[in-house]
């Protein structure tokens, strides 16, 4: 079954082009490689402040700043955990070593591994 993993990130406004060429470098240099299926990367067009919680709080979204919803589809969740394993592996640091920087604060990114419960098209 699909798997899917999940994330959010505030990215300065000023690099989105960098995001983007980051992002595409990230699909051709680690998760095409390992497995994954799609990618798909979103640039926070209507993205409200909260009182209570946002996804603007929740990465402690700066001025300057735009939230980006990003997910990368997976064949299965054994495939994804093959390819965590494999990026926590100390040997894999060869395989970064090439990539840019990324062009956003990664410690104020959050993610997850989700399954699906319904998925429809029409």
């Amino acid at each position: 079954m699909t798997y899917y993993m999940g994330a959010v990130a505030a990215v300065p406004e000023a690099r989105k082009a960098e995001f983007v060429a980051h992002a595409r470098e990230a699909w051709e240099v680690i998760f095409k490689p390992l497995g994954a299926t799609a990618a798909v990367e979103t640039w926070g067009d209507d993205v409200p402040d909260g009182e209570v919680t946002s996804m603007p709080m929740a990465v402690k979204a700066e001025p300057g700043e735009t939230v980006v919803l990003s997910w990368i589809e997976w064949p299965d969740k054994a495939t994804y955990e093959a390819a965590n394993a494999r990026m926590r592996d100390p040997a894999f640091a060869e395989v970064m070593a090439g990539m840019s920087e990324m062009p956003f604060d990664g410690a104020r990114m959050i993610w997850g591994g989700f399954a699906p419960v319904m998925s429809e098209r029409a």
